[in-house]
């Protein structure tokens, strides 16, 4: 199973590793937002695949968001 085949992916991100830099919530504000300690953070821990999510992870500067196959445990992105 790979991205194109999960049915869900679980989205993290590290609050303590993430810098503010806002690009995941620029990029995909359907799925990021600011949290309380203006950490981005995840507006849903599962949501449908979508490449906007993947995208946001790889581009994070300091690697905070992760993305796994809800079913497999599988990491997606980074």
């Amino acid at each position: 199973m790979d991205e194109k085949t999960a049915t869900r992916y679980r989205v993290t991100v590290a609050e303590d590793v993430c810098i503010g830099s806002g690009s995941c919530i620029a990029a995909a504000p359907t799925f990021f937002d600011w949290g309380d300690d203006h950490a981005a953070r995840a507006r849903a821990e599962l949501v449908a695949p979508d490449e906007a999510i993947l995208d946001c992870a790889e581009c994070c500067p300091v690697g905070a968001i992760t993305v796994t196959d809800e079913a497999t445990g599988r990491t997606l992105a980074p």
